[in-house]
């Protein structure tokens, strides 16, 4: 096999665990979604996007707000583990800038949930996983 073959199999291989992973997170993230819609959260975005990055999941709780991040992967440890520091600074910036649109501003009451996802699907939601920094 010739070089370039080689380098278009890893690559073509490389895109399609990428797009793997991506449907996978979309499928955790329904599911962690469906889990708080069952306990009466309602949703305020999936998905959103500002300047400093995206939040995973906006949770309404009455005038109260949950920003949640979603974490998957093989173990609820290896998936604990994935979040980083600089991911939590990213999280509380993305926060500030979509807190800006609310009515009562920085001062709304907030909570940031890590939500695990094992690798058969079983989910483990922390509450207050990491404090306002």
């Amino acid at each position: 096999m010739a070089q370039d073959d080689i380098a278009t199999a890893r690559s073509a291989a490389k895109c399609h665990r990428g797009r793997m992973a991506y449907h996978a997170g979309i499928a955790a993230e329904n599911r962690i979604a469906q889990d708080y819609e069952r306990r009466g959260f309602a949703i305020a975005r999936r998905r959103w996007r500002g300047r400093a990055g995206e939040i995973d999941l906006i949770l309404r709780d009455g005038s109260a707000l949950i920003f949640v991040e979603v974490k998957q992967r093989r173990s609820f440890a290896r998936a604990a583990e994935s979040l980083s520091s600089r991911q939590m600074r990213r999280i509380y910036r993305s926060a500030e800038e979509f807190l800006a649109g609310e009515p009562a501003g920085s001062l709304t009451e907030v909570r940031f949930d890590v939500a695990l996802v094992d690798g058969q699907g079983a989910t483990e939601i922390i509450e207050n996983a990491f404090g306002h920094g």
